[in-house]
């Protein structure tokens, strides 16, 4: 059963989030969240499908083989509220799980009205399951699903696909300390880790033969060109992959290939760029199983189960809040 979506002003908060990250001293970067427009959220669907790039993949592995194991071990009645659904192609295990015990309400949040619309198509089927999609950032969503919980109700937030490594390690316990504030004991957060591996199957992953990612990646720039009125040239910035070893992160890039100079009218600025200088757009952190029970006990949750993948190494844990 399919509720609609409430939205919010996010156009004038890319405007701003452009400005500044691109008039910043030093590392000039953009936020990794406006990388899934359309276009970056279709470009995203395929690199998933790529051999190259495995995390998706065993997100869905592990979701569909231990869902309802899962679910098992939740306190009824629950409320899904989900931090970034993309399509809802890999929640659709947990939700089929729960709707056998119960009917469910399925909060996606996300910023990208494409993906929620994406995520009502794939779920739509489900008759067992109410959908109230949430224009929002996260935790601004998260704080309305928490304000509808009914007495005796106990929230399943999902933060799944690894997205948090997109967060550097500090501002990664930040985000969970905030998610876990608006919880109360008893409810739960399955998230989505991807783990240590070769700096090559890394790098591959992230910068594959086909041009996928990089197309993806310099979409970003195209955006900024559809939205804010900028004149980016394509051809003149390249996608580059690198790996850091004292974050333990893969970063990802636009370098330019020259010295020039971008206007963005809808940010109100001109950028200069010199040669080889580049735009830093995502990080994507990797971490040891051991230390997400510390992560765990630092947030104020404990970590109750653990489920992993060895095809290609990458774990879902499901937290308490204690």
């Amino acid at each position: 059963m399919l509720t609609g979506t409430i939205s919010s002003g996010i156009v004038t908060g890319f405007a701003q989030d452009v400005r500044a990250g691109l008039t910043t001293r030093g590392q000039k970067e953009l936020p990794s969240k406006y990388l899934y427009d359309t276009v970056g959220s279709a470009l995203f669907e395929v690199i998933s499908a790529l051999p190259e790039y495995g995390a998706t993949r065993a997100d869905e592995r592990l979701l569909r083989k231990h869902s309802r194991e899962i679910v098992s071990g939740l306190s009824s009645p629950v409320l899904v509220a989900e931090l970034g659904s993309g399509s809802g192609k890999k929640t659709r295990w947990i939700l089929e799980a729960l709707c056998r015990r119960q009917r469910t309400s399925y909060y996606p949040i996300e910023i990208s009205a494409t993906a929620l619309n994406m995520c009502r198509r794939e779920l739509g089927d489900l008759d067992a399951v109410s959908i109230v999609g949430f224009e929002r950032e996260y935790l601004d969503g998260l704080l309305e699903v928490a304000a509808r919980r009914e007495p005796g109700q106990h929230i399943l937030v999902l933060f799944l696909g690894s997205t948090i490594g997109n967060f550097d390690r500090p501002a990664g316990i930040r985000f969970l300390h905030e998610v876990r504030g608006i919880l109360v004991p008893g409810d739960s957060l399955l998230l989505g880790t991807d783990l240590e591996k070769s700096v090559s199957q890394l790098l591959l992953a992230y910068d594959d033969p086909l041009g996928v990612t990089a197309a993806f990646n310099l979409n970003l720039l195209a955006r900024i060109n559809r939205e804010l009125g900028a004149d980016f040239d394509l051809d003149q910035f390249e996608h580059i992959a690198r790996f850091n070893s004292e974050a333990r992160s893969i970063e990802m890039h636009l370098r330019s290939r020259r010295s020039q100079v971008v206007n963005v009218a809808g940010a109100e600025i001109a950028v200069s760029f010199s040669e080889n200088e580049t735009i830093w757009t995502e990080s994507s952190h990797k971490f040891c199983l051991e230390e997400l029970f510390q992560i765990a006990e630092e947030t104020n949750f404990h970590c109750a189960a653990q489920w992993v993948d060895r095809e290609w190494a990458f774990a879902e844990s499901l937290f308490t809040a204690t």
